[in-house]
């Protein structure tokens, strides 16, 4: 049994243990049901890296504009456990990257959500890091070595990608899988080489780390990566308007990144409860669109012109099968149908 296939029967055993408990999943007929037209909750997956995503939240901009919706904010540590919750029917929003998400759309989960917005590119805010008391200096120096990442993750696809250049194999080290907090904690017990992980642990990894490689060098190699806002299936046919008031939220939050970085820093550090001046620093190391360049031929692009973002997750889809992580690939025009772009202009503008 492979990694994902494992991973796939970890969540279908979650999916049935919550259904027993009288919670089940979306299309159950339970309440809070996100395919339920009448219903008016909305459950958001977020996670805690400099973004967009985090302005929507501490800015209060959903509940504004959605007062009669009921709104929760649940953290998520990775997108493997997103897509978990997503298979048990306990999500309908969430901030993902897009490795997670090419799982989730490759079999056998095939999981009923869409890719709706792009909150950010990865770029020198995801890197690989060796501890300098390692003695590695470059990433063939990592053989032999004890490696972290989080397994399902954009920073797990591109520790691969990075082995995969320099000529190294998985096997040629030791992987670890463990969340960012504990590779924190492992790394601080000294129990590391090196790790690939993002902000705001990364930023701690570089006290006494040397970045070997970063996933913006890895983006101009063709490897690029991403954090995508995703949206279940089901609310999106129930909800449509609301779900155009939520784009329109994460438009509003990149436009602030763009134009008032400093207010944008505030909200962000509140929320990743640091200071305004190190989250400035760590927005700085992301590659945050124009709203209006979600529409184009490189990200989503619009129902008469679908854009190349479709490309990228089946590109990552059949890096991952060749890695032996999945166990099929989508086809592109599966792909493409779960992009959501209807009215995106209109949206966006």
């Amino acid at each position: 049994m492979s990694s994902f296939t494992r991973f796939a029967a970890i969540a279908v055993a979650a999916l049935m243990a919550t259904s027993a408990c009288g919670d089940g999943a979306a299309g159950q007929g339970r309440g809070g049901d996100g395919g339920d037209p009448a219903d008016r909750t909305i459950r958001i997956a977020y996670q805690a890296f400099p973004s967009g995503d985090l302005i929507v939240k501490n800015q209060g901009l959903l509940e504004k504009a959605l007062p009669d919706y009921e709104i929760t904010w649940t953290k998520f540590d990775s997108g493997a456990s997103i897509n978990t919750a997503f298979v048990a029917g306990s999500v309908d929003i969430a901030a993902i990257g897009s490795s997670p998400v090419a799982r989730g759309l490759s079999a056998p989960l095939n999981i009923p959500y869409q890719v709706a917005f792009v909150l950010d590119v990865a770029g020198d805010n995801e890197a690989l890091v060796a501890r300098n008391q390692s003695g590695v200096k470059d990433i063939a120096g990592l053989r032999g070595k004890k490696v972290a990442t989080s397994f399902a993750s954009t920073s797990h696809y591109s520790l691969l990608a990075a082995l995969a250049q320099a000529g190294l194999k998985e096997s040629d080290l030791t992987i670890v899988d463990l969340e960012p907090q504990d590779i924190l904690a492992a790394w601080t017990r000294g129990d590391l080489d090196a790790a690939y992980t993002w902000l705001p642990t990364l930023d701690a990894l570089k006290k006494d780390g040397t970045v070997l490689i970063s996933s913006r060098q890895l983006a101009t190699a063709g490897k690029p990566t991403l954090d995508l806002g995703v949206v279940a299936t089901s609310f999106i046919e129930a909800h449509p308007d609301a779900v155009d008031v939520w784009r329109k939220a994460e438009a509003q939050a990149l436009d602030l990144i763009a134009t008032d970085p400093a207010t944008a820093a505030t909200a962000v550090g509140a929320e990743l409860n640091i200071t305004a001046e190190d989250a400035q620093n760590q927005l700085s190391q992301g590659v945050f669109l124009k709203p209006a360049d979600l529409a184009g031929p490189e990200w989503l692009g619009t129902e008469a012109a679908p854009g190349r973002l479709a490309d990228n997750l089946v590109a990552a889809a059949q890096f991952l099968y060749d890695q032996k992580k999945i166990d099929s690939v989508p086809d592109l025009a599966t792909v493409q149908k779960a992009v959501y772009v209807k009215g995106l202009p209109d949206v966006l503008s």
